[in-house]
């Protein structure tokens, strides 16, 4: 079912644009060469914290394919979006956590994660299996 044509259809889709353009914006930077408005390259900053530096490509690609999925005016879509960024995001956390990194390093992928469970109990499929027919998608 697509969000209706109201102030509050509106205001989530909003929302959810407003979490694609963000996560459109994390994937673009994990392919960035250099230093980026994050601070220094993901090449870097992966291998500080363990990763190989190709990793950062893998991430990327996947919050990229999630954002688009964020936007599609369908739940399916955004569940299985939202639910593969719960992945990506429980990563994000337990890599912060296991590198000791302050509040302001640590800030974002907790918080994001929360939204993202909101944005995955929001739209939770009443079949499982739609999520995987797109030519059924309400």
């Amino acid at each position: 079912m697509a969000i209706a044509h109201t102030w509050p259809g509106w205001v989530a889709t909003g929302f959810l644009w407003f979490l694609a353009f963000e996560f459109m914006m994390g994937a673009v930077t994990k392919f960035w060469p250099g230093p980026t408005f994050f601070g220094p390259a993901y090449s870097i900053k992966f291998a500080d914290w363990g990763w190989p530096a190709w990793f950062r490509f893998v991430v990327g690609a996947v919050e990229g394919v999630c954002a688009l999925l964020l936007v599609l005016p369908y739940h399916e879509p955004r569940f299985l979006g939202a639910a593969v960024l719960i992945l990506v995001l429980t990563g994000a956390v337990v890599t912060h956590i296991i590198n000791h990194h302050g509040p302001k390093e640590s800030f974002a992928a907790p918080i994001h994660l929360v939204i993202m469970v909101i944005v995955v109990l929001a739209t939770w499929p009443a079949e499982w299996m739609d999520v995987f027919r797109p030519g059924q998608w309400s």
